[in-house]
């Protein structure tokens, strides 16, 4: 996992370390205070998904951790994908990926860190690994999460995954990948997290992890664990600071719409953030501030010809970028109605004009 100077010790720093230590690398940290979502007990997806081989720390001869680790009641929103950034062994065997985990645990002691960064780690071997302590245990029970210390900002709502290797311009061997979707399905499952909640290190921190190649491949991943749980997959663009456009004030009008004070100006700031965050609390969501599929699948709301108010604007906002004569006044009338169903025409959408989850899905994307 590679990180810019958000921390003291620099990349370079930390891989000149992992070379001493046996050549292997190495995570960052987060940290966000999250109450519990109001989540079932059980897991979410149609396809019970079997548990795959983990090697708890005991069996890779982990250290105790320095200080307790904390143990969240809140679920995790989320998996996080890694990579070390370390050489592209072709050692492929269990001992090498328990020698990893070793190397990476003792970096990571070096920073200061009182564990392993991340909760579990896969070799190039396919072998997966527990990372820090109690992480295996609390996604065992399925209402627990162990706070990492792999991206900062999103540790207490994440599951960090580590991949030996580095992707910028190779992919991960197959036994490696097939392993990371076994074990993100599992996860999925037992946290109730939607297949559509899989990103890399770098869609939240400046930061090249897990690689060009291995993040181009995560819309794969997605669909991969989607069809491992047996559910279907609709993945919004993530949305969140600082980003600006249409898109941004879309959500804006929405999060009027929606009952929040703010400014639809385009521009994701802090107030935007802070609406987000509360729009999230009030829905039962993790108030993380980032509006992703989860997030979005809750903020539209479905519109159509009569309709009036924000929403609208939202709907006729994004027909008007995409070049369709409208007046982005509020008012869902005729003029915004056969824009709608132009566009759904174009889409291969049932052109009647309401602007429903499958339309708005086709006008944010």
């Amino acid at each position: 996992m590679s990180q810019t100077p958000l921390n003291a010790l620099n990349r370079r720093d930390v891989l000149r370390l992992g070379a001493l230590l046996g050549g292997s690398a190495f995570l960052a940290s987060c940290g966000l205070n999250v109450p519990s979502a109001n989540l079932p007990a059980s897991p979410l997806n149609a396809l019970a998904v079997t548990q795959p081989s983990v090697a708890g720390t005991v069996a890779w001869s982990a250290q105790a951790p320095k200080s307790p680790v904390v143990l969240l009641s809140a679920r995790p929103t989320r998996i996080l994908i890694h990579h070390t950034a370390s050489a592209n062994t072709a050692d492929l065997s269990r001992a090498q990926a328990y020698s990893l985990a070793r190397s990476i645990q003792q970096s990571h002691f070096s920073r200061g860190w009182i564990d392993s960064g991340q909760q579990f780690t896969i070799s190039r071997g396919g072998y997966v690994v527990e990372g820090r302590h109690r992480s295996l245990e609390a996604a065992q029970g399925g209402q627990q999460h162990v706070q990492g210390a792999h991206c900062d900002g999103f540790n207490d709502v994440s599951v960090g995954i580590e991949n030996e290797g580095t992707y910028m311009t190779v992919s991960p061997p197959g036994g490696q990948y097939s392993a990371l979707v076994g074990l993100c399905a599992w996860l999925c499952q037992q946290y109730g997290i939607p297949a559509s909640e899989l990103y890399g290190h770098r869609d939240f921190n400046n930061t090249d992890c897990p690689g060009d190649v291995l993040y181009a491949k995560l819309p794969q991943l997605r669909a991969d664990v989607a069809a491992r749980l047996g559910v279907s997959l609709r993945l919004w663009p993530t949305t969140r600071a600082p980003m600006t456009g249409e898109r941004v004030r879309s959500a804006q009008r929405l999060l009027l719409a929606a009952g929040q004070t703010l400014t639809a100006d385009g521009t994701y700031g802090n107030g935007t953030a802070s609406a987000v965050r509360a729009f999230q609390s009030g829905v039962g969501l993790t108030p993380d501030g980032v509006i992703g599929s989860v997030t979005w699948e809750r903020l539209i709301r479905t519109v159509r010809r009569g309709d009036s108010g924000p929403a609208v604007q939202a709907a006729q906002g994004q027909l008007a970028a995409r070049g369709y004569s409208v007046t982005v006044d509020g008012i869902f009338g005729s003029g915004t109605e056969n824009a709608v169903k132009s566009f759904q025409a174009s889409r291969s959408l049932t052109a009647d004009g309401v602007v429903g989850p499958n339309t708005w899905f086709a006008l944010q994307s």
